[in-house]
């Protein structure tokens, strides 16, 4: 797009692009989504940012009414596989805040000064700006929506010091943390409970199938992890967390609760608040809340032989992963047997290996076993043949030592050229693992007996997905959300 192309988007008020780049005004000193229901400033007062701290570090604050850090996620940086794609989802996972910019900058084998470098002239904006704004969203959450000392909010949102934190605050949204804070009283937004109880609203951008993302969860939902309760349409879905700095669990509702609403609530329990922006940004790999469903169907509806399948359900999303190690070794039980057979199969695993939670919550009570754990364990209570142990065992020794990488901001194709080179593992469960794990858009699965099916189905070849690129995981989905039952998969 072009300046004039985005100023269209604003007189128009399109929520396509809220989230891919945000509009600034000279006159107000306010930066904004596209789609901010404020009157439209005329075109010589307004600049485009391609990023919040971009926006940001020009001077401009926060516009109070749109809330423009709140929006969905970039699906270009979420899609790309190149340095920049990748140092943006490894900072959203809050990599720059635990490890500092070197750790970045080592996950991603450039030099520290490399991605300052490509990052400020793709996005406005370093690694520094980019931690700090999303930082600043993170405390504007806690500070709304629980009652924690200012002080600790501070430092939970990852601030290393309250001067920092009051300085920042004061920079992005023009106010105190204390008359931030005091702005929600009254409010109706729904406020915490005990200390690490966060509510939140999950934004996403277009239409978005909720009831498909429940159906392939509930199916794949392991005890002791996962669980899923309520009807359809009204479903809750939970699930444990292993995070950086302790435990935590997820809730997200099927139903937002209000027509037309543009956003998932989520509930996430924590041990230990620093780790509210991973759990969240781990929430959201897993909905698929940051793709374009706009560029999705404009690419499958158009398809002679897809195109109907595209049509019916305009918002079809392809579930990421919350725990990238523990889909992987998801995908390796499910070689070759039914998702329920798979799904029994890691209940066993999680009960014999899975690390307890401090306090059961429901039927939530353990974390996916450690790939270090199951790089010694015998897994003789899996019943399976002693090649698919081994294989295992060997999948968890390579994530254990490093030699394979899916944390978020990993090499899509270094980590399908490392999962291919293990003994036991083809080009399905690679596949599937950079389809879901990596959270690549352009994954296509020729060997897998849903797809083969659903390719007949409509009247197609494997190579017809040729012209479903760069969405082939969506078309994958499509296939599959019409078949009748639970397939086998193939390896």
């Amino acid at each position: 797009m072009d300046d004039d192309s985005r100023y269209e988007a604003i007189r128009s008020r399109d929520e396509r692009f809220d989230g891919v780049f945000f509009t600034a005004v000279l006159t107000t000193g306010i930066y904004c989504r596209p789609s901010c229901p404020a009157t439209t400033p005329k075109r010589v007062n307004v600049r485009f940012y391609p990023s919040a701290a971009a926006a940001q570090a020009a001077g401009f604050r926060a516009c109070r009414r749109c809330r423009p850090d709140t929006v969905p996620g970039s699906p270009e940086w979420n899609a790309r596989g190149d340095a920049v794609g990748r140092a943006m989802r490894a900072i959203a996972d809050g990599v720059v805040d635990r490890e500092g910019v070197a750790g970045l900058a080592d996950r991603l084998g450039y030099s520290a000064r490399q991605v300052q470098r490509q990052l400020t002239a793709e996005l406005g904006a370093g690694p520094i700006a980019l931690a700090r704004a999303q930082r600043a969203h993170t405390a504007r959450v806690l500070l709304q929506t629980t009652d924690l000392p200012i002080t600790e909010v501070a430092f939970a949102a990852g601030f290393a010091s309250v001067r920092q934190f009051n300085d920042t605050i004061r920079t992005a949204y023009d106010r105190t943390p204390s008359a931030l804070r005091a702005s929600e009283r009254g409010a109706a937004a729904a406020r915490g409970g005990p200390a690490g109880d966060v509510p939140l609203r999950l934004a996403h951008r277009g239409p978005y199938d909720a009831r498909a993302i429940f159906d392939f969860l509930a199916l794949r939902a392991i005890a002791g992890i996962e669980e899923v309760s309520g009807a359809p349409g009204a479903r809750t879905y939970r699930r444990t967390l292993d995070l950086p700095h302790g435990s935590g669990i997820v809730e997200v509702d099927e139903s937002p609760g209000q027509a037309g609403a543009r956003w998932l609530p989520c509930r996430v329990h924590l041990t230990d608040l620093r780790d509210l922006t991973t759990a969240v940004q781990r929430a959201r790999r897993l909905f698929d809340l940051d793709a374009d469903p706009y560029a999705v169907a404009e690419r499958l509806a158009a398809d002679p032989a897809l195109g109907a399948l595209a049509r019916a359900r305009p918002g079809l999303r392809s579930p990421g992963a919350a725990e990238p190690e523990e889909l992987a070794v998801r995908a390796v039980l499910g070689q070759q047997i039914t998702v329920a057979s798979a799904r029994t199969l890691a209940g066993t695993l999680v009960a014999a290996y899975g690390k307890p939670l401090p306090a059961p919550s429901g039927g939530l009570t353990h974390l996916f076993p450690e790939p270090a754990t199951l790089a010694e364990a015998p897994l003789t209570e899996l019943g399976m043949p002693e090649a698919r142990r081994a294989t295992i065992r060997t999948l968890g020794a390579a994530l254990a030592d490093g030699a394979l990488t899916l944390a978020p901001g990993a090499d899509r194709d270094a980590a399908e050229q490392a999962l291919l080179a293990l003994r036991g593992i083809g080009p399905w469960t690679a596949g599937y693992v950079r389809m879901r794990a990596l959270g690549d858009p352009d994954v296509f699965l020729p060997g897998d007996a849903g797809v083969r099916h659903g390719l007949a189905r409509i009247g197609a070849d494997r190579d017809a997905a040729e012209r479903w690129r760069p969405w082939r995981s969506y078309a994958v989905h499509h296939l599959w959300a019409g078949e009748p039952s639970p397939t086998d998969r193939e390896d």
